[in-house]
């Protein structure tokens, strides 16, 4: 269930709602105090979809060229959701030319005839504070391309919805959900009250409860409590965003929040692979083309990644290869609703092109797929006899979230420099309870971002986990305990058997071939797999490499190598571009 099926409690809709109403009584404002600058960044070809009237949101397609967005019959809360929050006009004016910018100012207006006033179908959700923020930010981010055209009439219009829904959100954003909600209803209050002539009253208290926050959401080592590094990607481009117009203001920027911002710099950079995305764990994607990039430099935040751990996450990355493993338990409470059992996954990028990646998040595909999504066997690690290292809680009656419970209490981590390369050596408990088993994973790559050599070990430590394995042992017989190293392919990568079914090949587009081997302890398949995108109308397929055997000792050893073909060249030209097919 899609956290916006749930949005708030009937209390807090009903002070929503009161608010909504009394904003109609609002003064316009009178116009921008300076000329607004977009930031938003936008797909272009999603932006083409729409304007060809494809409307793809939360995983739903309507196809209309004519039917204008407000008339659509949401399928569901998350969809409305997607287009009350306005982040489609980021892709309109990606796309920037006559067509794309009529459609956007029909929604707009549309919208502001239909909810404007509180009222209508929808508008429980339009005014949300969690929404409200979101929108605002987009409206005054794009208003140039907006007012274009426009008379002074529309243009009024324009700019009273835009006073009446800052007054809302000056009122109502403490109602936002903490996290990234919080932080765009913040943000787009700050943003509205330093650019809206009439307005600026309303800047400092929010300036104030931003810089709080900061202090209180993002933790010492730059990192958000789900996890999740898109999360964290969008919370870092809001609060550099917020300090951006502070500076143009004449406005200093508080302190915590530059802090903060210095934090998360550093972060990100470690969650960033060689192609410029990020890892995808807990339910974050890999963002959009250059987002990361672009956010980091207009940070104006030097430096390299963090030393160690970052947000939990481990690094290892040579020449123009990387690997991302998450190396801590997952997030607790409130913060594990969207989070996955994923202790010891690792993507590695290759280049341009991402090479072992993990499944990502169903949430856009429906509940049984936003269930696989959150399972181990949908990351890159080992799996032990078809059960996930956490599992879901049954749902909330009240919220509907599945939390993840019962996951590892603790991931022992080491990182060290060789002399020919990288090592990452951890391990955790997900297994101990049930199985007695701890899961330690060791990875070495080599200096030249050649080749990953691996080594995954099942064992029991202490005499406790010794008599829990042993009664597993007793009620399997002699079969042991079933176990599978899964490592997930990007369904780009084209792969095939080698070696008389000893090996498997890897061809990428970018001409490098790599080839996966292993020490023969285990039974090697290669099994299909899906590739989740919340951009996408539907999973993508795609391999994975199986590695499955039995634990019948106290220690079971696997050792694998991935490694670059011989005659794969040093360096490799990838110049090909490749145009997002969101339909597919």
């Amino acid at each position: 269930m899609s956290r916006y099926d749930r949005v708030a409690s009937r209390g807090t809709r009903m002070m929503n709602r009161l608010y909504a109403w009394r904003a109609r009584k609002q003064p316009a404002a009178t116009g921008f105090v300076s000329q607004p600058e977009p930031r938003t960044i936008g797909s272009f070809a999603r932006g083409r979809q729409l304007v060809a009237g494809n409307l793809l949101f939360a995983g739903f397609l309507v196809e209309s060229e004519t039917t204008g967005l407000w008339d659509v019959n949401a399928p569901d809360a998350a969809f409305d959701a997607e287009r009350q929050g306005f982040g489609w006009l980021d892709d309109l004016a990606a796309v920037g030319d006559i067509r794309a910018r009529v459609k956007a100012q029909k929604w707009v207006w549309g919208w502001i005839e239909t909810h404007g006033s509180g009222g209508g179908r929808g508008s429980a959700l339009a005014w949300s504070p969690d929404l409200t923020g979101r929108r605002v930010i987009r409206w005054i981010n794009h208003a140039l391309f907006l007012l274009s055209g426009k008379d002074r009439a529309e243009t009024e219009v324009f700019y009273q919805s835009l006073s009446q829904q800052t007054w809302f959100l000056s009122q109502r954003w403490q109602g936002a959900s903490p996290g990234l909600p919080r932080f765009e209803a913040l943000t787009g209050l700050i943003y509205a009250g330093l650019a809206l002539q009439g307005r600026e009253e309303l800047a400092d208290p929010a300036i104030r409860a931003l810089a709080l926050e900061c202090e209180a959401q993002i933790d010492a080592g730059g990192g958000v409590p789900t996890r999740n590094p898109e999360e964290l990607l969008e919370v870092f481009t809001l609060l550099t965003w917020a300090a951006a117009a502070l500076h143009e203001a004449g406005r200093t920027v508080p302190a915590a929040q530059t802090a903060a911002i210095e934090r998360i710099a550093p972060a990100l950079r470690t969650l960033r692979h060689a192609d410029g995305g990020l890892a995808r764990f807990h339910g974050g994607g890999r963002g959009l083309e250059g987002w990361l990039d672009h956010a980091l430099a207009a940070s104006h935040v030097a430096g390299d990644h963090r030393d160690g751990l970052a947000m939990g996450y481990a690094r290892l990355a040579a020449r123009r290869t990387s690997v991302v493993l998450d190396a801590a338990v997952p997030p607790a409470g409130a913060a594990s609703s969207n989070g996955h059992a994923s202790s010891l996954a690792f993507e590695l990028t290759s280049g341009r092109r991402p090479l072992i990646v993990n499944c990502g998040s169903g949430e856009t595909f429906g509940l049984e797929w936003r269930r696989a999504g959150r399972a181990t066997p949908s990351h890159s690690t080992l799996c032990l006899a078809g059960h996930s290292s956490a599992r879901l809680a049954t749902p909330d009656r009240t919220t509907g979230q599945e939390l993840l419970v019962d996951g590892p209490k603790a991931v022992q981590v080491a990182l060290d420099e060789l002399a020919d390369g990288h090592r990452f050596q951890g391990g955790h408990d997900g297994y101990l309870r049930d199985f007695g088993l701890t899961h330690a994973r060791t990875l070495e790559l080599s200096d030249d971002g050649r080749g990953l050599s691996g080594e995954d070990l099942l064992v029991a430590i202490e005499d406790p986990a010794k008599r829990v394995f042993s009664k597993v042992l007793d009620r399997s017989g002699t079969q042991g305990v079933e176990f599978e190293l899964r490592l997930h392919l990007h369904p780009e990568v084209d792969s095939a058997l080698d070696l008389g079914g000893s090996a498997v090949s890897m061809a990428l587009k970018s001409g490098e071939i790599w080839v996966f081997r292993h020490d023969g302890s285990c039974e090697l398949k290669l099994e299909p797999s899906v590739y989740l995108e919340k951009t996408r109308l539907k999973p993508r397929a795609a391999k994975q490499i199986v590695l499955s055997g039995r634990a019948i000792e106290y220690a079971t050893r696997v050792r694998w190598t991935l490694s670059k073909a011989q005659e794969t060249a040093i360096a490799v030209r990838d110049l090909n571009r490749d145009d997002p097919e969101i339909f597919e």
